[in-house]
């Protein structure tokens, strides 16, 4: 294995608003994890994996020498040993497959690299976010490079705008809490750039960006206070307001045979429902007070707690 293991990450909240500078507040998520390996007898999967990288390593050559700099000779050797990403990380899924694939390409062939050992000023995450941005939009045409980040430090990362982002710390799990985040998984692959770009068509009206500021920006701001200071009842209720809000407004990014889930959500307080990454498939975030009930209710998904409060 070449360097260490990288995991996923998850965006608590601040999908899409953080795009036009809301708060943001970005996890790491260790049940899921890659690394870059090199095998003698390699499967389908990872002859694949190479052959995407390779595609990869080419468009890495044509990035800015004053942004960053590969060891393009050190990386091209290793892909043709067969080199891959070997990964349980789910693709599509809002959990950031390719941020964790940047991150492990960044720590072993980027030049004069920022390391986590470093004290890691604000000049130096946005400047980290600014390479990792330009590394994953071959992936998704247009990235913030806020996952490869989280996944590089593996430490919560709190935005407060496009250019003012820090490490941060969360309050510490409750283990026996009956409270959770939890992830429910769709059986649908999501696409990022499909819904971005709904996305980017609905902000042409000026509906749309008035809700998106009053309504979908104040609520996540909210969220992210809450959380961070662990006031739980104010939490709930913004995170309420907030499934409300997304429920009316991106549809389109909510697959179809969960809106009544959804809903249901909202009319029995059980559990609510939010989009994790850019939604379309994927996962789906929920938050409960009260996870047994919510399992109670959501009886035949998966459920995956992330965190307990």
């Amino acid at each position: 294995m070449k360097g260490p293991l990288f995991y996923s990450k998850i965006l608590l909240f601040g999908e899409y608003g953080i795009i036009k500078d809301s708060k943001g507040l970005s996890i790491p998520y260790n049940f899921y994890n890659g690394a870059l390996k090199v095998d003698k007898n390699p499967s389908e999967k990872a002859i694949k994996s190479n052959e995407g990288l390779k595609r990869f390593a080419a468009y890495l050559e044509n990035i800015d020498d004053s942004l960053v700099q590969f060891d393009m000779d050190a990386l091209n050797h290793d892909l043709d040993e067969g080199m891959y990403f070997d990964s349980s990380i789910p693709q599509g899924y809002g959990v950031g497959s390719s941020g964790a694939l940047v991150a492990a390409i960044y720590y072993n062939y980027a030049k004069d690299k920022i390391t986590v050992l470093e004290n890691l000023t604000r000049e130096k995450l946005l400047n980290l976010k600014a390479i990792f941005a330009e590394m994953e939009s071959f992936f998704h045409g247009k990235s913030s490079g806020l996952d490869p980040l989280n996944s590089y430090l593996s430490i919560p990362i709190l935005i407060n705008s496009k250019d003012n982002i820090e490490a941060t710390g969360i309050p510490a799990q409750q283990s026996n809490g009956k409270g959770a985040v939890f992830l429910i998984d769709s059986g649908v692959i999501g696409e990022t750039a499909p819904m971005v770009s709904i996305f980017m068509e609905n902000m042409k009206q000026e509906g749309f960006r008035n809700m998106l500021k009053d309504q979908f920006i104040k609520h996540t701001d909210a969220c992210v206070e809450d959380f961070l200071t662990g006031n739980i009842k104010s939490l709930f209720k913004n995170t309420k307001q907030l499934s409300k809000v997304v429920l009316n407004h991106f549809k389109p990014m909510i697959p179809t045979q969960f809106h009544d889930l959804w809903k249901k959500g909202l009319e029995t307080n059980q559990y609510y429902l939010k989009l994790c990454g850019s939604g379309g498939g994927g996962y789906i975030l929920g938050f409960t007070e009260d996870i047994e009930k919510a399992k109670q209710a959501l009886a035949g998904y998966k459920l995956e707690v992330v965190y307990n409060f």
